[in-house]
């Protein structure tokens, strides 16, 4: 084996050698540069040009860029070649890279939840001005993903004399609306101020300029690469016609438009100073075109308008000075392990933080004795530092340091509060409002206080206080007031509806988060006042209500690594409740107290790329002598705990109907994709009930399918669901826009 590993080693050094020898043939060759205009996602056709200019072995002395030019450029300057960048570009989320949503897939259930039921969330810091104000996103995923792609060239340097390649990319100042070209600085720094579209991202403030995209100035600077001693120029541009009015649909496409026309300057000027121009046809894909599909189809046009040119590429080399047998003597490595790979950490800095918080931070993650460090920690970290201390931003970079990196760690302001805002619309509620608050508080231990109000035909306001001690668990004490008002049913027929409040307070001293993982054991305390009732039509029957107290004992244990809430391909959630009711803590109404055990298992299986198949199992058994109105079964409806706590979904069923004492189900449910964000589920359901577990399959076997369709928007999902059920016997229509909350 040493043998083997000794042979390959002088085979790379001999061929390193050999390339050196065959470069140094041609010492006199003149410089080349390689300038790449803006363009947002179009710029992604760079990559397919890069690979034919490699293919044609044209060595790149100088990387000139704007924009989307200047991450593919920065890139390819610090040894990313066109594989590699092909790699990079296929391997991102860019719906979750180009937006502030945080990264939770190591975070608590309760922060992943929250992604799936507000449509907007946003930090404040009172009193303070906010330096990554100014638009729509303040592009913190960019950012870190530039820092993680960057991984030593994170620090100050001179882009001239530091990177393997010369690089230079270009901002606007709009403090004077001037052109501000980065010759220097931090490179990830560089490369987020270019691509800065004004509106749709926040500018990079850099002492006393506010920079913004450079294509305002200089979209494709291929002047900067003649004043950098290039003396053969080859450029690509991806802008394509001119727009009409048709063409003006979503706000992506206003602001692209308004960068579009102010970035003629110098274009003309810069065009005739190009030696090989290469305008790729991106028609049909606009600035913000990151799905795969695109991604893939405008690589692929690259390649495909270099070829075009092989001719003029191949003539170019004896202009260059070079002939078949060269080849680039800097062989540029493949780099996207830098995302996997660990580092060994030499040491631990931290900024812009007092003495508490970085002892949280070291005991957290365990930064004392940890003796490397790969992207997915430093994100775990930079994510916790936004979400459990409140900074508005976090960064955690690496720092060549002797035989290893130092990693910096540190943090923007502190936010004031957190705010949070959802909202839906559906044919049984219409519509419906929830905001959120949290506010974090400046102690030894963090902490924190959240405030959530719904408003609708259900009206809720939850109040709670969480304690974050670097110890396993999160202490938690919250109060809930819930105004209902809900339709019951039986056999598909409305049989009465009820109003009534409910005060609930708990108090959860285990409260336990681990990756994918929840447990919370504690104490409630629920008061139930009952306002109104109204019964349907020709409907006799009396319903007893009684306004009373409950005390119960609790322990939830809560999974799910479903890689989406709404629609997963992969993953599994288990969730399982155990509760002992009571009305003195001991007993209820004199008798042994209310036992209830629930729980739901759902796994996704894909085939293929787009069919998903998800059985599930789920369940609640009552057992106790006495079962109060507001804690029986109900099935009906798509998802647990809708209306009220204790209901369970059930295919071909619609509204909330109350059913045995034990009730046990499967469901077997199907997910077809088609395009990016159309789907098509197709849903069958199978269940038992009775009030007695030994009878529970005597009776007859209850029978629903239903088949929806839903469109994934920003603002939820929006779906329309058709069902029948042996059960109801009538078919039911649904309709929903939103997240479920």
């Amino acid at each position: 084996m040493k043998k083997l590993l000794l042979l390959v080693f002088a085979a790379i050094l001999i061929g390193n050698t050999v390339n050196a020898q065959k470069d140094s043939t041609f010492v006199n060759r003149k410089k080349v540069a390689v300038v790449l205009s803006g363009g947002g996602a179009k710029g992604m056709a760079h990559i397919g040009v890069l690979k034919v200019l490699e293919k044609a072995g044209i060595p790149v002395d100088i990387v000139t860029g704007t924009s989307m030019g200047s991450i593919i450029g920065g890139l390819y300057s610090i040894g990313y070649n066109a594989i590699a960048l092909d790699s990079v570009a296929r391997a991102q989320d860019w719906s979750y890279v180009i937006s502030d949503k945080e990264d939770l897939r190591n975070q608590s259930l309760r922060d992943r939840l929250r992604q799936y039921t507000y449509v907007f969330t946003t930090g404040l810091t009172i009193g303070k001005r906010d330096k990554n104000a100014g638009g729509l996103i303040k592009g913190k995923n960019l950012a870190e993903l530039f820092q993680h792609l960057c991984t030593g060239y994170t620090d100050s340097l001179d882009f001239s004399k530091d990177l393997p390649i010369p690089f230079a990319c270009v901002a606007t100042n709009i403090i004077d609306n001037s052109e501000f070209d980065f010759h220097s600085g931090r490179l990830p720094q560089a490369m987020r101020s270019s691509m800065s579209i004004p509106g749709a991202f926040s500018p990079i403030r850099l002492g006393d300029k506010v920079l913004v995209d450079g294509g305002l100035k200089n979209n494709y600077p291929a002047d900067i690469a003649k004043e950098m001693g290039a003396e053969i120029i080859i450029g690509v541009t991806v802008q394509g016609a001119p727009k009409v009015a048709e063409d003006m649909g979503g706000t992506m496409s206003i602001i692209s438009q308004i960068v579009d026309v102010n970035c003629k300057n110098k274009v003309e000027d810069n065009l005739a100073i190009t030696d090989l121009h290469m305008q790729v046809n991106t028609k049909g894909y606009g600035s913000a075109s990151f799905s795969s599909a695109a991604i893939d189809t405008l690589i692929h046009r690259g390649e495909e308008e270099a070829m075009r040119h092989w001719d003029e590429i191949i003539a170019l080399k004896k202009r260059i000075g070079i002939d078949d047998t060269f080849h680039p003597a800097i062989l540029q490595p493949l780099r996207p392990q830098v995302m996997t790979e660990k580092q060994y950490v030499t040491g631990y800095t931290f900024e812009n933080m007092n003495p508490q918080t970085e002892m949280f931070l070291r005991q957290k993650f365990h930064l004392q004795k940890a003796d490397s460090i790969d992207a997915r920690l430093a994100q775990e970290i930079t994510t916790c530092m936004r979400t459990d201390l409140f900074y508005q931003t976090a960064e955690c970079r690496f720092v060549p340091d002797g035989k290893g990196i130092r990693v910096i760690i540190s943090a923007g302001e502190r936010k004031t509060v957190q705010l949070h805002a959802g909202m839906r619309y559906d044919t049984e509620e219409h519509a419906s409002l929830q905001v959120g608050a949290e506010f974090p508080f400046k102690t030894k231990t963090p902490m924190n206080a959240d405030v959530t109000l719904r408003l609708g035909k259900r009206i809720m306001v939850h109040g709670g206080w969480t304690i974050h001690p670097r110890s396993f668990t999160r202490p938690t004490v919250s109060y809930t007031f819930r105004r209902n008002d809900v339709d019951v049913y039986i056999k598909g027929d409305h049989d009465y509806s009820i109003l009534y409040h409910q005060h609930q307070a708990e108090f959860l001293p285990l409260n336990f988060d681990v990756r994918h993982f929840n447990l919370q054991i504690g104490l409630r305390w629920d008061y139930v006042k009952y306002r109104d009732i109204l019964k349907a039509e020709n409907k006799n029957a009396e319903l007893a209500l009684n306004n009373d107290h409950y005390f119960s004992y609790r322990a939830r244990a809560n999974y799910n690594s479903e890689d989406n809430w709404i629609f997963p391909t992969r993953g599994a959630r288990f969730k399982a409740e155990y509760a002992y009711v009571t009305d003195n803590f001991l007993r209820l109404d004199g008798q042994t107290g209310l036992n209830e055990v629930s729980a739901n298992w759902r796994m996704s299986f894909t085939f293929g790329k787009r069919f998903t198949l998800q059985p599930m199992v789920y369940g609640r058994l009552l057992f106790g002598d006495v079962v109060r109105h507001i804690f029986g079964n109900v099935i009906g409806g798509n998802w647990f705990g809708h209306y009220v706590e204790q209901q369970m979904p059930f295919a071909g069923i619609g509204n909330m109907e109350y059913v045995g004492k034990q009730f046990i189900a499967v469901q077997l449910q199907g997910q077809q994709r088609i395009g990016s964000n159309h789907y098509i589920l197709l849903r069958f359901a199978a269940g038992q009930q009775s009030d007695k577990l030994k009878e529970i399959f005597d009776n007859r076997t209850l029978l629903g399918g239903q088949i929806a369709y839903y469109y994934n928007t920003i603002f939820g999902p929006l779906g329309a669901t058709f069902g029948y059920s042996n059960h109801t016997k009538k078919p039911y229509f649904f309709l929903d826009l939103g997240y479920e909350f």
